[in-house]
């Protein structure tokens, strides 16, 4: 049941975005994100946080045609107004033929970089440093949406790209995406963008990218994972660990003040096997876990039948947080739970549409997440997926085309799937509140 206490606390946050002073360069930037233990610290105090998904981020701060600085800085304010401090964003992402891929891109081709995107991260970086916030900046990624891992592979195997949007070939798309950890031209162009990323100085503030503590942490992709579940081998299973560790040593090396993650999906991107998760975040070079939860992904809930299937799915997903929480405490490192989301009501896609159902999801997910956390256990928070902010699609279908707004939902779902738009007034009161209590967290 929707927690209506909640309602006016809802419209008290919705209207203080009109007329609170904005946040931006109050507070002093705090230092870098450490981890001891189980847990993160910064200058030696607990980080504990509530934040979100803005995977669009550079783009909106792009000098180029999808940047809208206006709105950017404006929307930092409100996520940051509402406790919102920490945004996992795309970092590289590549020109490519895939049907719903995000256009522009980053690479244009094999070592070839646009630098307007990575100007709108410049801009990005530097308004979230004068709110204290930090980033988690992601270098690639194993979907289509951004190019990704797919792209890679099509540029050096002479064959065309496999879109699974055309194909259906979900199982070879996954399989396709995962032959990129062993081909050595791929590895080669991936490692010389991130290269380049991590040691660049950032053209708004100046500030060297490895010497930012507004960059939380460095993640090698958007869910990455050894494959499909029918193709996984002993083989594939050790060439992903292999790929990570490697991976993450060799970006440890460029930025050692900083963090590696592996923005890896939990034991569900592992092909279900929960030993090969725990081997793949085992390695010294990774710093911290992540997993991500998406129940009506997984057939675990049906957003047209809410009320038969809602509760069976809470279920699961209980133990799909906890179990996380548990290896992480085992492993003796924090843990992130940095995707999570559902549909608005009845599978509805309009800001109009309602959230009852979203808001007890997120009401349980984020009440489970602060008694482990209350409790000494090893998570360390949480982002949201995703921030849609003032973004809208005024597309019959919407579905996303080149020249629209971002709404958080990537390019090959429908636009207002699972993102939390600024209307979402409830909503955004349970995030809110969240937030607070993962900061009083000691």
């Amino acid at each position: 049941m929707k927690n209506t206490r909640l309602v006016p606390f809802a419209l008290a946050c919705f209207l203080t975005w009109f007329v609170a002073p904005a946040p931006a360069g109050v507070a002093a930037q705090s230092g870098f994100v450490t981890v001891k233990g189980r847990h993160f610290q910064i200058d030696g105090k607990p980080y504990y946080y509530a934040g979100a998904n803005l995977w669009y981020g550079m783009y909106l701060g792009s000098p180029g045609a999808t940047g809208d600085r206006a709105r950017l800085t404006k929307e930092l304010d409100q996520l940051a107004s509402q406790g919102v401090l920490n945004l996992r964003v795309l970092a590289i992402s590549e020109t490519s033929d895939l049907k719903r891929a995000v256009r522009p891109a980053v690479l244009l081709a094999p070592k070839q970089v646009d630098e307007t995107l990575w100007q709108g991260l410049d801009f990005l970086l530097a308004e979230m440093a004068k709110r204290d916030m930090k980033a988690v900046l992601y270098l690639n990624n194993f979907w289509q949406w951004s190019g990704g891992m797919s792209q890679y592979v099509a540029w050096f195997n002479g064959r065309p790209v496999m879109d699974p949007d055309v194909t259906g070939n979900w199982n070879g798309f996954m399989d396709n995406s995962a032959s990129f950890y062993q081909n050595a031209q791929a590895q080669d162009a991936f490692r010389f963008a991130v290269q380049r990323l991590v040691k660049r100085r950032n053209s708004v503030n100046g500030r060297a990218y490895d010497a930012d503590p507004t960059i939380m942490s460095w993640q090698l992709a958007n869910e990455p994972r050894p494959g499909s579940d029918s193709g996984l081998t002993a083989e594939s299973s050790r060439t992903f660990v292999k790929w990570i560790a490697d991976t993450a040593g060799f970006i440890k090396k460029l930025a050692p003040r900083q963090l590696v993650s592996t923005g890896n999906e939990g034991w569900m991107g592992t092909a279900g096997k929960r030993d090969l998760y725990q081997l793949a975040h085992a390695t010294p070079q990774v710093d911290y876990l992540t997993y991500h939860m998406w129940a009506p992904n997984w057939s675990w809930y049906d957003p047209k039948k809410p009320a038969a299937t809602y509760d069976g799915a809470w279920q699961k997903m209980q133990d799909y947080l906890n179990w996380h929480i548990d290896a992480a405490n085992k492993m003796g490192k924090p843990v992130v739970l940095e995707e999570f989301g559902i549909n608005r009501d009845d599978g509805a896609y309009s800001p109009a549409a309602t959230t009852v159902y979203r808001d007890r999801f997120y009401t349980a997910v984020y009440g489970l997440l602060a008694r482990r956390a209350a409790a000494g256990d090893a998570i360390a928070g949480s982002n949201f997926w995703a921030w849609g902010g003032t973004g809208r699609t005024h597309n019959a279908d919407f579905m996303w085309k080149p020249g629209d707004s971002f709404v958080g939902d990537p390019p090959q779902e429908a636009q207002g799937l699972c993102c939390v738009f600024d209307s979402d007034a409830s909503t955004i009161a349970i995030i809110s509140a969240h937030a607070r209590q993962m900061r009083g967290v000691r």
